[in-house]
């Protein structure tokens, strides 16, 4: 088998080629993500009950959901919030190899039996359940300068205008919005007006019903014999704040009327007050953008890009977008650096290859025969699910330094049956593989073994894993098919039998070899002198590994931990909380003031501050969040890090005493 690839050169390229087109068509179909999807399906029940308490929330929304939810195939564990402003959140979590839309079904199932035993306002704005994205790509602003546009002005623009092109963008999962500021009719009840005329909001409420619906009128003349029929037109619900004014609450016994606009003030404003936001000082609207699992990062935030500059193009004046946050810039930059490191990799082991081999014929072949076990390893990322991230091209710089070695193994194989003589490169070449193809197979089950157990990691850090060692695995079955392929083709093509006219040649590239090998024959010397006094001094030996053992602890010990290291990508979060039961108004005085004391620190592009969201409690009036957005690293030095800016941001919380104030770096979202 061996002799016909030997033989047959062209096969053995035909056989690598194919790995090569396979390998790139593969690159081109994975997704590209700066880590691995390690996140277990979640999904996520929201419900709102206008005007109740946490506590009525509690008792009437989240505990019987909560109670038909529990237990559903595959759920590891469930959370549950409620807020003052009337909003009910359920999460629940499953296994990581669950299928989130299966999933899906079953909670809208269990959900479904819940609704019988909700109050009825809850059942009519509806219970929503939803896939949870985690992978969120981009936090982005639209702020207005022109007094004219309030930020209530901005969100339905935006609702209307922007949220569903981006929502159209192939791989956006959803966009999510941190206000509730859509248009609504408010209706601002006077007690003192509805004590005088004895009326209750339920009275209120019945005559909104009643009056402003949207309903089938139905038809005339239909099997009558007449000549023409007529369908009815109702004007349907109210839109205008005169309409609403209007509505009849109850007849009065002078045969007056009493409307709505005489028990009530009426205006057309946004739906909740319970979130505002500003950036850059100015009323804004914050949003989170979210990518389907599976999908290529770069490309869906390039589309948004193109989207958002199409669509600015029509934004009413003094209303700009601010990107406060893409993982783009960070995950891009990242890349390039991997990928630097991978061609330094690559350069570095032809360098040394040929400072050894000190032939280019020879270089040739591993040099030729690891981008083959490297691409092609694309091709099997792709086909087992995986992505293109820092995990995976890690473990592909590690690939390059282990997948030379079977190409090495074959040339020097060779070259020492051409040095005892052989005169023919095939025939050297044949005999040198029916001496170590056995070899070549068994240190490459060897390798493979070393990473096999990693793969069997469970949970999160398992993903991380798993990837890791399955790309080393890939890369090095693939080297072994070609040190058996087209590493023994190219020898039997490239090399040729040992000129000794060469040697005399002073050439430089001659006087360097022989400067290298008289250095290194030295050094193997000395080498062997030094193992000959350990072998004498058995003692030095013992006192070696104990100090290393030492050193290993010490450093074990003192190295802080994490789950990925934490690096500066440009942004800082800023969680803010105040005392429970504080108002939106003194929440947004706090914010204020971290604004002007945080907008003139060096190394901030922009400041965005969101009151009525936290990002670790949830929602409620006492909370508060930003982001503050970094200027590009090239744009900063060291005293401008996302450390040490963070580091004067506390400096700067301790002066605001009336709220905790905490600052995050961003770690992976």
């Amino acid at each position: 088998m061996l002799k016909t690839f030997i033989e047959r050169p062209v096969l053995s390229t035909v056989i690598s080629i194919i790995i090569v087109i396979l390998g790139i068509l593969g690159y081109t179909a994975l997704p590209i993500e700066q880590y691995p999807d390690i996140a277990p399906p979640t999904i996520k029940v929201t419900a709102s009950y206008p005007g109740a308490s946490a506590e009525t929330i509690l008792e009437s929304v989240i505990i019987p959901i909560e109670e038909q939810i529990n237990g559903v195939e595959g759920m590891t564990y469930i959370t549950s919030s409620a807020t003052n402003n009337g909003t009910a959140d359920i999460t629940v979590y499953f296994d990581q190899d669950m299928d989130p839309d299966i999933a899906a079904v079953n909670v809208q199932n269990r959900v479904s039996r819940a609704n019988p035993l909700l109050p009825q306002e809850v059942v009519q704005t509806g219970v929503i359940t939803q896939k949870q994205q985690t992978s969120a790509l981009m936090f982005m602003s639209v702020y207005s300068e022109n007094p004219d546009y309030n930020d209530t002005y901005v969100q339905n623009y935006l609702r209307i205008n922007v949220i569903p092109s981006l929502q159209r963008i192939n791989g956006v999962g959803d966009v999510n919005v941190f206000s509730r500021q859509d248009y609504a009719m408010r209706v601002w009840l006077k007690p003192e007006k509805l004590a005088t005329y004895g009326l209750i909001p339920s009275d209120i409420q019945a005559a909104l019903r009643e009056q402003s619906l949207e309903a089938s009128a139905g038809s005339l003349g239909q099997n009558s014999g007449e000549s023409f029929s007529y369908n009815i037109k109702y004007s349907g619900r109210f839109k205008t704040e005169k309409q609403y004014e209007d509505i009849i609450v109850k007849a009065l016994d002078d045969g007056q009327y009493l409307r709505l606009k005489d028990v009530a003030d009426i205006e057309l404003d946004a739906q909740g007050y319970d979130s505002s936001a500003t950036t850059n000082g100015f009323p804004s609207i914050n949003m989170a953008i979210y990518q389907t699992a599976g999908s290529n990062a770069q490309e869906i935030i390039t589309n948004i890009k193109s989207e958002l500059e199409r669509l600015e193009k029509d934004f009413p004046e003094g209303v700009k977008a601010f990107i406060n946050y893409d993982t783009n810039n960070f995950l891009t930059a990242s890349m390039n650096k991997v990928r630097n490191t991978l061609i330094e990799a690559f350069i570095l082991v032809f360098i040394v290859v040929f400072i050894f081999l000190q032939d280019f014929r020879s270089t040739l072949i591993p040099a030729i025969s690891v981008p083959v076990s490297i691409i092609g390893t694309f091709f099997f990322l792709n086909l087992f699910g995986y992505s293109i991230n820092l995990l995976t091209l890690f473990a592909l710089v590690l690939a390059i330094g282990i997948v030379v070695d079977d190409a090495i193994v074959v040339v020097e194989a060779v070259h020492a049956k051409i040095d005892e003589g052989e005169k023919s490169a095939k025939k050297a070449t044949m005999d040198a593989m029916h001496e170590i193809s056995g070899a070549i197979i068994s240190i490459t089950l060897v390798m493979a073994a070393v990473f096999i157990p990693v793969t069997f990691i469970q949970g999160p850090t398992g993903v991380f894993y798993e990837q890791f060692g399955v790309t080393l695995i890939v890369a090095i079955l693939i080297s072994a098919v070609n040190a058996l392929t087209l590493s023994p083709a190219l020898c039997a093509l490239f090399l040729k039998p040992h000129d000794e006219d060469e040697h005399e040649k002073k050439s430089f590239l001659q006087r360097f070899y022989n400067a290298f090998n008289r250095g290194f024959n030295a050094t193997t010397e000395r080498y062997g002198r030094s193992l000959s006094f350990l072998y004498k001094n058995k003692f030095v030996t013992v006192a070696l590994l104990v100090l290393a053992g030492i050193g290993i602890w010490w450093s074990a010990s003192t190295t802080s931990t994490g789950f990925v290291p934490d690096e500066d990508r440009g942004l800082i979060f800023i969680n803010i909380e105040l005392p429970a039961g504080a108002s939106i108004d003194r929440t947004n005085e706090v914010t204020e003031k971290i604004y002007a004391k945080t907008k003139n620190l060096e190394g901030v592009q922009g400041i965005s501050l969101i009151n009525g969201r936290s990002l670790i409690s949830g929602a409620g009036s006492n909370y508060a969040l930003g982001f503050l957005k970094l200027k590009d690293w090239s744009e900063r030095d060291e005293n401008e890090s996302s450390e040490a800016i963070t580091g004067k941001l506390f400096g700067i919380a301790a002066g605001i005493p009336e709220a905790n104030i905490i600052f995050l770096s961003l770690i992976h979202i």
